[in-house]
């Protein structure tokens, strides 16, 4: 994926990479900020990856000036 971000001074290719996993049979993901997010079930990992996203999209123009 090819993309610059906000923060970057120039486009640059980015991987992902799993940010999901299973610990003690429960479900985490993994943050840009180092923090692991959790547990969840399986049936709704993925509506709290996406709240998640919105939380920190939300703090992000908040901080920023506009």
């Amino acid at each position: 994926m090819y993309a610059m971000r906000a923060e970057d001074s120039a486009p640059a290719t980015r991987f992902r990479s799993n940010r999901v996993c299973r610990v003690n049979g429960e479900l985490f993901f993994s943050t840009r900020e180092n923090t692991l997010e959790g547990p969840y079930s399986s049936q709704v990992i993925e509506q709290e990856i996406q709240a998640y996203i919105a939380r920190m999209q939300q703090q992000d123009s908040r901080q920023s000036p506009h």
